[in-house]
């Protein structure tokens, strides 16, 4: 198997792992996160019904000029922001953070802490 492939399934095992513990309702989802080499993602996920609530990434129309010029870290922290602010206007308070395999630094941490900021509790 060669390295990238490696790696790749070596986060997939991570991600089935949390997932076993992590499980999102309708009154608390699971807040996943997901980052690519360019871009990060977030959804808000009701696992009872199966069915995405909210879904924010680095590619939202609405944020693209805030994040021009901006290094990854500081993107995800926006982008968090965002997906916190948007999370709020619809009733969810609390929510459940799955990390989707990824270690918990760099721009996955700076994603919760942007959430966190725009006022999400977990």
């Amino acid at each position: 198997m060669d390295r990238i492939k490696e790696k790749r399934f070596k986060r997939i095992r991570r991600h089935l792992r949390v997932r076993k513990k992590v499980f999102g309702t309708a009154q608390k989802p699971r807040l996943s996160v997901y980052r690519s080499l360019k871009h990060i993602y977030g959804q808000l996920i009701d696992d009872t019904r199966g069915v995405t609530l909210l879904a924010v990434s680095s590619l939202t129309k609405d944020l693209r000029e805030q994040l021009r010029g901006k290094k990854k870290t500081e993107q995800a922290m926006i982008v968090g922001e965002y997906l916190g602010k948007k999370a709020l206007e619809k009733g969810i308070t609390q929510v459940v953070f799955d990390r989707g395999g990824f270690l918990y630094h760099g721009r996955v941490k700076a994603f919760a802490d942007g959430a966190r900021k725009a006022g999400l509790k977990f």
